[in-house]
């Protein structure tokens, strides 16, 4: 039960192309969004469609493997670890973001 105390699982579309940087002795991470989309009808019976987005970090060996095969529009599962952070802005804001550290890494679909 200890995996479950902070665990996040989603399948979803990227967004965009994976951000690559690299730091140090080649340890990288990749950085994208994905977008997940639920269904269900309205009041009126009308089909409605509630998209979200989702920050997600990946890093070390698993970041090159995003690198070299992801690409935007693909499927993709993850799971992983949801994260809250606070960092400030060069003007001085403090901004809040939450992303979802990912440890594990499936490509859904067809090959390309």
């Amino acid at each position: 039960m200890k995996t479950l105390r902070n665990s996040v699982q989603l399948i979803g579309r990227l967004g965009k192309d994976p951000e690559v940087k690299t730091y140090g002795d080649n340890k990288k991470k990749a950085s994208f969004s994905i977008a997940t989309t639920d269904s269900y009808k309205n009041a009126k019976g009308e089909k409605v469609e509630d998209t979200q987005w989702h920050n997600l970090v990946i890093w070390g060996s698993l970041a090159g493997v995003a690198e070299k095969y992801l690409k935007k529009g693909q499927e993709i599962a993850v799971e992983g670890k949801l994260v809250h952070r606070a960092y400030e802005t060069n003007a001085g804001e403090k901004r809040y973001i939450t992303e979802i550290n990912v440890n594990d890494l499936v490509m859904l679909g067809s090959k390309q």
